[in-house]
C-alpha cells in the first residue's frame, strides 16, 4: 500500500479519513515481516499500515488468506478449505469471521454514507459481478488479483 492511499484512522484528528494530504509518514517497521508503523503528522497518532483492513491482527500471510477466502467463496466447507490450503480449521474460521465482520462494516458505512438501502447495494454488487463475468467470458481474459498489493493484473488467454 502506498502512503498516498493511507489516511489517519483517529476520529479526533482534523484529517481523519482524508487521503493524499502528505500527513502520513513511515514511523518505524515492526514484526517478523517488517510491517510499516505509520504516523499522522497532524495528530501524532501511530498505527499499522494494515489498520482497517481484513489483515489487521491476523498472523496468517496475505496469500493464504486470499486463497482461503477464494475457496470459501466457491462454496467449499471450512473443513474442506482447511484441507486444501493446509491450515487448521480454526484458522479458516477466524479468517472467515474476520472477512464477514469486515464486509458488515463496509456495508454499514455504505448504507450510512451513501444513504442507500441494503437491497440497492446488493443489486449494485450483483450487477457489477454479472458484467465482470460477461466481460471476462467474452474477451477470454482472466483477472488475477494480488491480495498483497491490491493490484489486479490482466492475463490474456492465448
Amino acid at each position: 500500500m502506498e502512503l498516498k492511499d493511507s489516511y489517519c484512522p483517529n476520529r479526533d484528528c482534523k484529517d481523519y479519513r482524508k487521503k493524499g494530504l502528505g500527513n502520513i509518514v513511515i514511523y518505524d517497521l515492526y514484526g517478523k515481516r517488517g510491517r510499516k508503523l505509520l504516523r499522522c503528522k497532524t495528530c501524532n497518532r501511530r498505527f499499522s499500515e494494515r489498520k482497517g483492513s481484513i489483515f489487521f491482527g491476523l498472523h496468517t500471510d496475505e496469500k493464504t488468506i486470499g486463497k482461503t477466502l477464494r475457496c470459501l467463496s466457491e462454496g467449499k466447507s471450512i473443513r474442506a478449505t482447511a484441507s486444501i490450503i493446509g491450515i487448521d480449521k480454526d484458522t479458516v474460521f477466524r479468517i472467515f469471521d474476520r472477512a464477514r465482520n469486515h464486509y458488515e462494516r463496509i456495508l454499514s458505512n455504505l448504507l450510512t454514507d451513501l444513504q442507500m438501502e441494503e437491497v440497492e447495494i446488493e443489486n449494485l454488487w450483483s450487477s457489477f459481478l454479472k458484467r465482470r463475468r460477461k466481460r471476462v467470458r467474452n474477451s477470454e481474459i482472466s483477472l488475477i488479483s494480488d491480495i498483497e498489493t491490491n493490484q489486479v493484473a490482466i492475463d490474456m488467454a492465448e
